[in-house]
């Protein structure tokens, strides 16, 4: 048994000098945030094959640069630092190679995605799925994020003011864009919003009070939410254009903190205008009316 030990602990460091000559080759390997989870995972394997000792604190290397706070090592004795959030996982006390999760996180097979024949990996998952605001007046997709920015800059002192977004004016996340057509065809200008409190959206014409649609039959307003949490979307279609709809049509969105708006231009010309230039008609771009399949797992922050 003790043979085996050692030829254990031997190929171990064999493996472990490998990945270090490695890293000096490809200095990428090594994460920007300075901790380097791939290389504690060998320092755990070779542990393993020492065995844990007794416990010295005064021994233990200080973490630094632990974004996901800090968790004690295999032989509950020393400090290490936490795997983020998407990062693999040790999933029980049995393996101690990649390590375990942080603050808030926790250790789970990720079941997504799989091909033929894949194994799905534990990854650390955030338990924490509701918007937070900081301190800072940002707003972040969960509390795990949050955690992140703040153990990068501890000096900021951020704390999370309340569950769920900040208030904010509304941003403009997909603004209406330049359309040209020929008469008798329809035009189309969306606009996607992002808010909190919600925001309404108005459509008006350079050089018209009135909002639209107005009486006009030929014009209508549409609206919805989404396709993302504290989303809305609105559409302006116009039906069988004529050159009179020429002109600059703005997209206005407002809640009590503020308002932004953002504008595109129609141009309308005749049958015969588009044979004179041979040119061809742009293809529309429909993408505002595409159901976003993943907008759960992407909302926008």
């Amino acid at each position: 048994m003790k043979m085996f030990n050692h030829a254990v602990c031997i190929s171990a460091e064999l493996l472990f000098l490998l990945y270090l000559s490695c890293l000096q080759i490809f200095p990428t390997l090594s994460r920007p945030s300075g901790a380097d989870y791939l290389q504690r995972g060998w320092q755990r394997l070779l542990e393993e094959g020492e065995g844990c000792t007794d416990c010295n604190p005064e021994e233990c290397p200080l973490p630094r640069g632990c974004l996901a706070g800090v968790v004690r090592d295999h032989c509950d004795c020393c400090l290490e630092c936490a795997n983020l959030e998407g990062q693999i996982c040790d999933l029980d006390n049995t393996n101690h190679f990649y390590g375990k999760c942080g603050d808030n996180l926790e250790c789970q097979l990720d079941m997504g995605d799989l091909r033929h024949g894949e194994v799905p990996e534990p990854q650390c998952v955030c338990v924490f799925n509701t918007a937070v605001c900081g301190s800072d007046g940002k707003t972040y997709s969960q509390l795990c994020k949050f955690k992140e920015v703040a153990n990068a800059h501890p000096g900021a002192n951020l704390t999370v003011v309340h569950d769920g977004p900040c208030e904010s004016a509304p941003q403009i996340l997909s603004p209406p864009y330049d359309i040209w057509n020929i008469t008798g065809k329809d035009a189309i200008f969306g606009c996607e919003v992002f808010a909190y409190p919600m925001a309404s959206i108005e459509w008006r014409k350079d050089g018209a009070e009135m909002l639209l649609p107005g009486d006009d039959p030929h014009i209508s307003v549409q609206f919805r939410g989404g396709p993302q949490k504290y989303e809305v979307t609105g559409w302006l279609q116009i039906q069988s254009v004529r050159t009179s709809d020429e002109g600059t049509y703005k997209c206005l969105a407002k809640n009590k903190i503020g308002e932004v708006m953002a504008g595109a231009t129609l141009t309308v010309i005749t049958p015969d205008q588009l044979n004179m230039t041979g040119l061809s008609l742009p293809k529309p771009r429909d993408h505002l009316f595409e159901e976003d399949a993943d907008s759960e797992d992407s909302d926008y922050y």
